[in-house]
């Protein structure tokens, strides 16, 4: 089992499930303790249960946290609890995510719900999070992008697409403000497309998939205080690469913080 992780604590959301999970077992197989995020406790307990039935992990480096993305107020408390037992965390990975339902869907919180949970949650959890990131180096955020930003627009005056919803362009949109988000100056972040695996979100991309631990690699490759990043820096699988043009920009940065800020209500 390599340990070049050892002593590092690392958050994964997202990791009952597809690149999360395996995510959480590679991290945990390199010595890292790793916070495996779930919906509910039982899904994160769960997760932490499999993991240990089928890896060669140390029980002691797995610990579950639960939080349901679709309600912010969750999302506050995960990151109070986290801080208060984990007050120094090397890595963030932001790998939650849902397809767009087909139908227009709006939490509780009054937003779209994929931009909620692919995105909002995770600028909420990031910034709650900050006195426990770590600024040593190798101390960073990784967000879990994908190929489809490149596909994306951010309707600035309709975030929620009431006016023409379709659920690829909502989709797509998430994940294009979760690689903008990476370039935000507070804290130092990438953003990863991992590629097409076969996971729940699969159907959206209309071919097959890799195995989620192909996918899963790139991401924990990233988590390696070893390999030097960029702030903002985007990576498809393993090559640094320029995101799309709507990506970049301190202007694109500014704007869609002051959005997020309105829409969860807490940062601004």
């Amino acid at each position: 089992m390599s340990s070049f992780l050892s002593g590092r604590t690392i958050m994964v959301t997202g990791a009952t499930s597809g690149i999360g999970y395996e995510t959480a077992r590679q991290l945990a197989e390199s010595g890292a303790t790793v916070l495996l995020h779930g919906r509910t406790p039982d899904e994160a307990r769960s997760a932490v249960k499999r993991l240990l039935a089928t890896a060669d992990v140390d029980a002691e480096l797995l610990r579950p946290c639960a939080a349901d993305f679709t309600r912010l107020d969750e999302v506050e408390r995960l990151a109070n609890r986290v801080i208060t037992g984990h007050p120094y965390l090397d890595v963030l990975v932001n790998n939650a995510a849902v397809a767009a339902p087909e139908r227009h869907t709006i939490t509780r919180d009054g937003n779209e719900l994929s931009f909620q949970v692919n995105f909002l949650a995770h600028y909420l959890l990031t910034h709650l999070m900050e006195p426990a990131l770590t600024t040593d180096p190798g101390g960073r955020v990784v967000n879990v992008s994908s190929s489809m930003h490149r596909t994306a627009s951010i309707m600035w005056n309709d975030p929620n697409r009431t006016r023409r919803y379709s659920r690829l362009a909502a989709y797509a949109q998430s994940q294009l403000a979760l690689t903008v988000f990476a370039a935000d100056p507070r804290v130092t972040a990438v953003s990863v497309n991992p590629g097409i695996c076969e996971t729940a979100l699969r159907p959206l991309y209309g071919h097959e998939g890799a195995a989620p631990a192909e996918g899963a690699a790139h991401v924990v490759r990233l988590c390696d205080p070893a390999v030097e990043i960029v702030n903002g820096a985007y990576y498809d699988r393993g090559e640094r690469m320029q995101p799309a043009a709507g990506a970049i920009g301190d202007r694109t940065v500014k704007r869609l913080n002051k959005l997020a800020d309105q829409l969860v209500g807490q940062c601004a």
